[in-house]
């Protein structure tokens, strides 16, 4: 488990809202996603925190064992009760039912706990060991192998029923879902969409959603921020959670209040705001509490791409950056890569200098023949951000107080040459290209593993799914789960 599937299933567990996944190690990424299973390995430092977190966890929930267990120990008898409590607890901590043998090494534990002490130690001890269990810990996968089909494998009822939580929720299966899993109600592609759109419907989603996006965007980085003081007074440590709140508040109004497309998502015309944002834009106040929802004047919003946020993301401390806002759009939307700079090549970052617009301080790249065939493919297209500065704040003009140029090219592209960031983001709205890199990006966070040949009767349908329903979100999360990816699995290679 991800840190955030971890927080999210101890809380559905146990109520634990103290998110202690945070003392465990960074997440390393693979391919944009913390969740990419090459990079979810277990070191010494993670598997000795996986231990003292389990302990602090279980000597949390075992605190109020009346609100902890599914029986009362002083009518039952407390071997009775925390037996009831083992299979219970058991069957959603691992998500299947026990067998035999997990049932009697947590009765096993609960005695080692309960001898020379009392009834809620030995409970603690049951939970530190199923906290640790690689039963909790990992998803473990086997299934069924399908009869004509060398190497493929079915998963079952309850293995579809965590794939099915920890995409939609990134937690641990409800008990509705575990029901329908022994129902044996999980077995066709009806029954796992009907289930997908209930999950959808639970607020849990939500935040699925939002990690998503934080995490293909690179919005995690706004919580970090750092600016140069004097370039930038106005932005300060105080300002991140408001910005933070303007993306998630966005996000959340598009996706499960509005259309719910990629259009709206990168051309609404509107966006959240308090009173504190308002300020740090220049705007009246919008009134009312929390993040109010505020039209804005032509060219000065354009959905995610211009959320104050990303686009302090995508500069320099001290300037704006055409090189990274470009870089952004060519690999976060297009899924291209820009190779790094040849070895021996010193990166060319011109400093600020208020006699030069942005133009003439990247004109440096086009004077190294070893620079100027990979900065042709960022510079142009980062040079129509360049009426919002380097904090995410509309401007008309240049330091130097000549007017803006925010006339770019995404070279070698149908796009081709475009005038300002909302032209741009209405271009890239209907590109093929970015819709597949989208849909892309959702099957890497959806199965925590890049693409491959097998996969290529998959991609076809999200992308048909995708342009059906007109780039409709949600609709792509409900296709995800009526995939082969998603119902079955490759036996490893090797195996038999």
């Amino acid at each position: 488990m991800t840190r955030l599937e971890y927080n999210n299933t101890v809380r559905e567990l146990l109520g634990d809202t103290t998110s202690p996944a945070s003392a465990f190690p960074s997440e390393d990424e693979g391919l944009g996603f913390s969740n990419n299973a090459d990079m979810q390995t277990v070191s010494p430092v993670l598997a000795e925190r996986y231990m003292v977190v389990a302990e602090q966890v279980a000597t949390r929930a075992t605190q109020n064992l009346q609100r902890l267990l599914p029986c009362k120990p002083a009518a039952i008898g407390e071997q009775a009760c925390a037996l009831e409590f083992i299979k219970k607890m058991g069957r959603r901590a691992f998500r299947r039912p026990l067998s035999d043998a997990d049932v009697q090494a947590l009765l096993t534990a609960y005695t080692a706990g309960r001898t020379g002490a009392d009834f809620r130690t030995g409970i603690e001890r049951v939970l530190q060991v199923l906290l640790q269990s690689p039963e909790f810990l990992y998803r473990v996968e086997v299934g069924e192998p399908m009869p004509g089909r060398e190497g493929v494998y079915a998963l079952d009822d309850w293995e579809i029923a965590s794939r099915l939580s920890f995409l939609l929720w990134s937690s641990t299966p409800d008990e509705e879902l575990l029901n329908a899993a022994e129902a044996g109600r999980l077995g066709t592609a009806e029954e796992v969409a009907a289930q997908a759109r209930r999950m959808l419907a639970d607020p849990r989603a939500r935040e699925t959603v939002r990690e998503f996006h934080a995490q293909w965007l690179g919005l995690n980085r706004i919580d970090t921020l750092i600016k140069d003081s004097v370039a930038y007074p106005r932005f300060t440590p105080s300002i991140r959670p408001h910005l933070r709140a303007e993306v998630d508040a966005f996000l959340d109004h598009v996706i499960w209040e509005a259309q719910g497309d990629l259009k709206t998502l990168f051309t609404a015309p509107y966006t959240f705001l308090d009173g504190t944002l308002a300020a740090y834009y220049g705007l009246p106040p919008p009134g009312g509490t929390g993040m109010v929802k505020v039209q804005l004047p032509a060219g000065r919003a354009s959905g995610l791409f211009t959320q104050g946020g990303l686009l302090a993301v995508l500069a320099t401390p001290n300037q704006t950056s055409p090189i990274h806002r470009g870089k952004f759009v060519r690999e976060r939307l297009l899924c291209q890569t820009i190779p790094p700079p040849p070895d021996g090549i010193p990166l060319l970052a011109p400093d600020p200098d208020p006699k030069l617009t942005a133009r003439e301080r990247m004109a440096i790249h086009r004077q190294q023949p070893s620079c100027n065939g990979c900065h042709l493919m960022m510079d142009p297209i980062g040079f129509g951000f360049e009426k919002f500065d380097g904090i995410g704040r509309f401007r008309e003009k240049e330091v130097t107080g000549a007017p803006v140029d925010d006339s770019g090219e995404v070279v070698g592209r149908e796009i081709g040459a475009f005038r300002g960031l909302p032209d741009l983001a209405a271009r890239l709205a209907e590109d093929p290209e970015v819709h597949s890199c989208l849909v892309k990006n959702w099957f890497r966070f959806a199965f925590g593993r890049s693409e491959t040949e097998a996969d290529a009767c998959t991609q076809r349908q999200l992308e048909t799914a995708f342009t059906t329903s007109r780039g409709n979100i949600k609709e792509l999360l409900i296709t995800l789960t009526q995939t082969d990816a998603f119902r079955f699995r490759n036996a490893p290679e090797g195996s038999k």
